[in-house]
């Protein structure tokens, strides 16, 4: 078992610093000059080798990366070259607001979706398993900003039940901090939701016609019980994957959610640093991103081994 845990941190470390060497050329090869964008068309040539000098992009790539990465590993993403303030409080602060929100829109999509699909299993030959199934499909095929319009029109412009948009700190208020934070978990949950539910009522079908199942009912146990004592942990693999890669799919799909609500969060700040050229703080956004994913990557790899005992015994 410690040689499987130790085995999947060496693959999301080296992942992870392969990442970072992608991320930086990727920024290095983008077309403009970060000095001469921070100062300007009008700057003369002595100026912009000034800034370079001073920014330290007249070094070589590989001194400009290792300065960048060591910085990053002690939570140093630097300066940005347009606003000439430093860059981690921008990240630190705005990966709060967007974890928050994610997290709290895949728990409360996961409270949704694991009763309904399991009922939507279970009496999948009765009309309401039908209606569960019918409904998650039009959940579906609604887009996340489009349900983040409709609930605006309906509870708060209609209503007036909660704030349009905004964002209030816990600390400064809950009350107003769960106001505003309604809307937009919703408006991501309902979507993902749908989509699990679908995965759910997929995996619980499928191990309701497994021979353990049908041995414990013939022993006695009641369907339900069965179905919960036996089946619903074996169901739970494959839905552990899908609900680790639409936590995935949240953190960059939050990037529109954010923008509808006005929230400060990585997404914002993401779109501002694009829109200002500011390649440095996009750099330092897309790093943090990228470790996000590959850390719930390694967290669903890590989860294997607590639902599936025989990847405890293969390790």
């Amino acid at each position: 078992m410690a040689r499987y845990v130790i085995g999947r941190v060496l693959q999301f470390v080296l992942t992870a610093a392969l990442a970072s060497v992608v991320v930086f050329v990727l920024m290095q090869v983008l077309p403009g000059n970060a000095a001469q964008v921070a100062l300007g068309t009008s700057a003369t040539p002595e100026a912009v080798a000034a800034l370079e000098a001073e920014y330290g992009l007249d070094r070589p790539r590989i001194v400009q990366y290792l300065s960048w990465i060591g910085g990053v590993l002690t939570g140093d993403f630097g300066t940005s070259y347009v606003t000439k303030a430093p860059i981690s409080p921008v990240i630190f602060n705005s990966i709060q607001v967007t974890l928050i929100v994610v997290l709290a829109s895949m728990a409360l999509a996961l409270a949704v979706a694991v009763p309904l699909g399991t009922a939507a299993a279970v009496l999948h030959n009765r009309p309401t398993g039908v209606i569960i199934s019918g409904a998650s499909q039009i959940g579906i095929a609604i887009p996340n900003f489009l349900a983040a319009i409709i609930l605006v029109m309906v509870f708060s412009l209609g209503l007036g039940w909660f704030p349009s948009s905004g964002w209030q700190a816990p600390i400064e208020g809950f009350g107003g901090f769960l106001e505003r934070l309604v809307l937009p978990v919703t408006a991501l949950a309902l979507v993902q939701a749908a989509i699990l539910t679908r995965y759910v009522r997929s995996a619980v079908l499928e191990v309701m016609r497994e021979d353990f199942l049908r041995t414990a009912r013939a022993k006695g146990l009641p369907a339900g019980r069965a179905l919960v004592r036996h089946g619903l942990r074996n169901a739970a693999i494959p839905v552990v994957t899908v609900a680790g890669v639409q936590l995935a799919t949240l953190l960059i799909g939050a990037v529109v959610i954010e923008q509808v609500f006005v929230l400060p969060g990585m997404g914002t700040e993401l779109v501002r640093a694009v829109s200002n050229r500011d390649l440095v703080t996009v750099q330092g956004i897309v790093m943090v991103l990228v470790v996000l994913v590959l850390l719930l990557n390694l967290i669903v790899d890590l989860l294997y081994s607590v639902l599936d005992p025989r990847v405890r015994r293969a390790a």
